[in-house]
């Protein structure tokens, strides 16, 4: 593999990702069931800068539904956009597929029952500003990462002779299977079926920064893993016996890589439910605009996956009216049929 210019991150895609972050951020904020003016935002945005004091134009009022509301918000969905497309970049690279995804192999499904065992076990005691057990990440990520464990092991069942899709089907059974644990376990516990229920439909709600404060932490442990090892991720595409004769730990570096990506989508997953397709669309998206080459895709991905979660919030706040429409039900709406394209067009090879 060539480490040449067209496999690096061009300060033009560098810029555009950031400008459309904060395009998608400024439309977040300012549209909703009070509208406020983009330019009046923009300039309140500047005006939370340090030492940096502006005239906004906006009122009292609007500055605090802006600041107190909107704001927590919208960084919610920037952070889980952005761990959610990083981690399914990861997977394709980890798993040498470009059908993984953590909805689709079962890792989303893992860390739903991890929160759903924490939320039967644990409501009522220990929770945060949301209602939520603050124990809720590290049960999201034992459920995550035991998911793509299993999904791994029944994957591998094929062995060397494996299609793309065999992955995507051993994680449909885990995910089947995990969704009957979750649902035997809700049986037995109705008085949280509510609770879950609209957990499990995918949502940003939040109040204050306690879900930012949160899953920060796990953001940039994520982001971190992933990003350095953005290199060897690029060695693993050409196989394990390559990689091994270049000087890389092939098992090594994907369980590192697996691991990260599974701590990052436990993260998201506890705070937001499960909003599945965004670690298909806006990888595979970029994959085809950029190219393949991991030291553009994953920063790329962290930037755009953020401002595609910003932006698809802001439809399911919208586009109802008065009633929000859970952000999972727009984002499988959009997911469905690119998946489908995507399985038609994906090529049979070796894993």
């Amino acid at each position: 593999m060539s480490p040449g210019r067209p496999a690096g991150l061009r300060p033009g895609w560098l810029a555009a990702g950031v400008v459309t972050v904060l395009v998608a951020m400024v439309f977040g904020l300012a549209f909703g069931t009070v509208s406020l003016p983009p330019g009046g935002v923009a300039m309140e945005m500047i005006n939370l800068l340090p030492e940096v004091q502006v005239d906004s134009g906006l009122s009292d009022r609007e500055v605090a539904i802006l600041t107190e509301l909107r704001l927590p918000r919208v960084v919610l969905g920037l952070l889980v956009g952005g761990m959610l497309a990083l981690a399914g970049a990861a997977y394709q690279g980890a798993f040498r597929n470009p059908l993984a995804d953590p909805h689709l192999i079962g890792v989303a499904s893992g860390a739903g029952l991890g929160v759903t065992v924490a939320i039967v076990l644990g409501a009522g005691a220990g929770e945060g500003m949301t209602g939520l057990p603050v124990g809720v990440p590290a049960a999201a990520f034992v459920g995550a990462v035991g998911a793509v464990a299993l999904t791994w092991v029944l994957g591998a069942a094929g062995g060397r002779n494996r299609s793309p899709a065999t992955l995507i089907l051993a994680g449909v059974a885990v995910s089947a299977f995990l969704s009957a644990a979750q649902t035997f376990l809700l049986q037995r516990h109705v008085e949280s079926l509510r609770e879950v229920y609209s957990w499990l439909l995918g949502r940003l709600s939040t109040a204050g920064w306690h879900d930012v404060r949160m899953i920060l932490p796990y953001a940039v442990i994520t982001g971190a893993i992933v990003l350095a090892q953005r290199r060897e991720l690029d060695v693993l595409t050409v196989g394990d016996a390559e990689a091994t004769s270049l000087g890389l730990h092939p098992q090594r570096s994907r369980y590192l890589l697996i691991l990260a990506a599974s701590l990052g989508t436990a993260a998201a997953v506890s705070v937001s439910g499960l909003i599945g397709f965004v670690g298909l669309i806006v990888p595979h998206t970029l994959r085809l605009v950029v190219g393949p080459g991991n030291r553009a895709l994953l920063p790329l991905s962290v930037l755009f996956g953020a401002a595609f979660l910003a932006l698809t919030d802001l439809l399911a706040r919208t586009a109802g009216g008065d009633a929000e429409i859970p952000i999972g039900v727009i984002t499988a709406f959009l997911g469905a049929p690119f998946f489908v394209l995507l399985l038609r067009t994906s090529k049979t090879e070796p894993t």
